[in-house]
């Protein structure tokens, strides 16, 4: 292999997976692949290395690249049989089925506030423990040949390695962190919950937690492989978030997370007490629609992305009365996973294209909004609020999210941050050093908006009064 100083980084998400090949030292991006996923709420897992390998060839492979690591999706089940086929389809973050299993363990094991006091979170239909207690109660007969459990990107990692050694699989602790068997504060799995979700008392092998900045394996063709991540703690080493910053990433789902020296237990379940990539904590706030409420404006409208936040923004702050509960799909938080979208406040003067346009994208920015609070009532401190995602791109969302957050928000470059902090991971293990190196993201744009409260007030009003709906 050539002795070349370039990484590359995946971020192996919900609907694609995109590879960046960048500079080790200096962070430059030299190219780049995409592929596309299946879309659903579960997926053979083939289909990701499949889609994988085309990123890599799409990206110029692999011969003149020093390392590699992976970042991906959190929570989705893998789970292995002894002879490392994967049982079932695996389901998927953004997948329902588990959300009495979750409420079934959260009682287990003692209420929300001691869940969250063993593993930092409050357990909610996402997390793995919740959608392996599912698997041992709707299918008995697969969770019984259950002999090894993986998350999406450590999957990946293992497939990079030939994927039949169970000892080669690896995982790092941002991604472990969102089983709901790993506690954060010590860096260490909780079997007693895995086998308490299992309904089985039997030995399940978990994938080794590779601290940061180190190698845990090497490729079939003698890569190294960096430890991978969650793919918001990919995001938050990738855009170099430091204490005092709060992401808000408006993906398939809408995040909103900090970096935080010291960990967090949320016994309210709004906020989940993960790891971080970096050795520290990452206190996030998950909803589950974001950019997709804008994909329904598109077709409501029939009109593009761009043109929704063009119109949006000739409509007055609070669209006249009108307010989107954007529950397109459940919500995760609140924890609401059989709820719908309601379009409220309708009436004969405000029911024209340019309120609806704007109800939309503060509908799905309140949410949001909500989740920023949540963080600041656990001690976070909120210093700087950086917006980025595939929707952060839309034109009249960074404004009116400026007015919503009541302050100003800053927009990085658009790039790939979770693919960039995979990139990252590879570049400090290849590198070596004490922290991951640092690259020149470029110009940030600032947006300051006149502050919109009247608008969050009437969002949270729509929101408690559909609380048991």
């Amino acid at each position: 292999m050539a002795n070349s100083k370039l990484v590359a980084g995946v971020d192996s998400s919900t609907q694609s997976v995109k590879v960046v090949i960048r500079d080790a030292n200096t962070g430059a991006l030299i190219r780049q692949g995409r592929a596309s996923h299946t879309d659903g709420t579960e997926i053979n897992p083939r289909i990701w290395k499949e889609a994988l390998d085309l990123a890599i060839i799409e990206a110029g492979g692999l011969d003149d690249v020093a390392a590699i690591s992976i970042a991906g999706q959190q929570h989705g089940m893998v789970a292995l049989d002894s002879n490392a086929d994967v049982i079932r389809d695996a389901l998927l973050w953004n997948d329902m089925r588990s959300a009495q299993a979750a409420k079934d363990l959260n009682h287990e094991l003692g209420g929300d506030a001691e869940t969250a006091r063993k593993v930092g979170s409050v357990l909610v239909a996402s997390f793995t423990a919740s959608k392996l207690r599912w698997m041992a109660d709707a299918e008995p007969e697969n969770a019984k040949k259950v002999a090894a459990i993986a998350l999406p990107h450590d999957w990946l990692s293992w497939q990079l390695q030939g994927g039949k050694d169970f000892e080669k699989l690896f995982t790092d602790a941002s991604d472990a962190s969102g089983t709901g068997y790993f506690d954060p504060t010590t860096s260490h799995y909780r079997e007693d919950i895995l086998k308490l979700a299992l309904r089985h008392d039997g030995e399940y092998l978990l994938p080794r937690i590779i601290k940061p900045g180190e190698f845990g394996g090497t490729t079939s063709s003698g890569v190294p492989v960096a430890g991978g991540a969650g793919d918001n703690a990919g995001a938050a080493l990738g855009i170099q978030a430091e204490p005092g910053d709060v992401i808000v990433s408006l993906g398939t789902s809408g995040t909103a997370f900090a970096v935080s020296k010291t960990p967090t237990h949320d016994a309210s379940g709004q906020v989940a007490g993960f790891a971080d990539a970096s050795g520290q904590f990452l206190p996030l706030v998950c909803t589950l629609n974001a950019a997709r409420i804008l994909d329904a404006a598109t077709r409501i409208l029939g009109i593009s992305h761009d043109e929704v936040g063009q119109l949006a923004l000739t409509a007055d702050a609070g669209a006249h009365g009108l307010s989107l509960l954007p529950y397109f799909e459940g919500e995760r938080t609140p924890n609401r996973p059989n709820a719908k979208g309601v379009l409220s406040g309708m009436n004969l003067a405000n029911s024209n294209r340019e309120n609806i346009a704007r109800a939309m994208i503060e509908g799905m920015l309140c949410g949001l909004v909500d989740a920023v609070d949540a963080l600041e009532k656990l001690g976070v401190g909120v210093q700087r609020i950086l917006l980025i995602g595939g929707a952060a791109k839309n034109p009249g969302v960074a404004p009116i999210a400026s007015a919503l957050f009541g302050r100003e928000v800053l927009i990085p470059p658009a790039g790939e941050y979770v693919a960039d902090g995979a990139a990252k991971q590879a570049a400090w293990a290849l590198l070596g050093g004490k922290t991951a190196p640092q690259w020149d993201l470029g110009s940030v744009v600032s947006v300051n908006q006149k502050a919109t409260p009247h608008v969050v007030d009437q969002y949270r009003v729509l929101r408690d009064q559909t609380e048991n709906w």
